[in-house]
């Protein structure tokens, strides 16, 4: 017998997991299209639609998050303090260049 989509239902976590993909997504197609876009009020436009679909992505995000769905692991001090440290040496350099 073949399933209808009516017949398929996705748990809370699923529906949850799929809207935080999707709102990911869109986020990177804003994202190219800002990055390409050639004229400002085009570039106005998509950046306020990336704000609205980040602002979507990280409440649906706390909503995983709250309800177990989405674990978070700390980072290890170790691991930012070397991050901190590739950052800094980065920018000194760019400081450097622009001088």
């Amino acid at each position: 017998m073949k399933q209808s989509k009516r017949d398929i239902t996705l748990s809370e976590k699923d529906a949850l997991q799929d809207m935080l993909d999707v709102e990911k997504l869109l986020m990177d197609y804003y994202n190219a299209a800002l990055t390409e876009g050639s004229t400002a009020s085009f570039r106005k436009e998509i950046l306020k639609n990336y704000s609205a679909h980040e602002k979507t992505q990280f409440r649906v995000f706390e909503q995983m998050l709250s309800r177990g769905y989405y674990e978070v692991q700390p980072a290890a001090k170790m691991l930012v303090d070397e991050q901190t440290e590739k950052f800094s040496k980065s920018k000194k350099q760019l400081s450097a260049k622009e001088a």
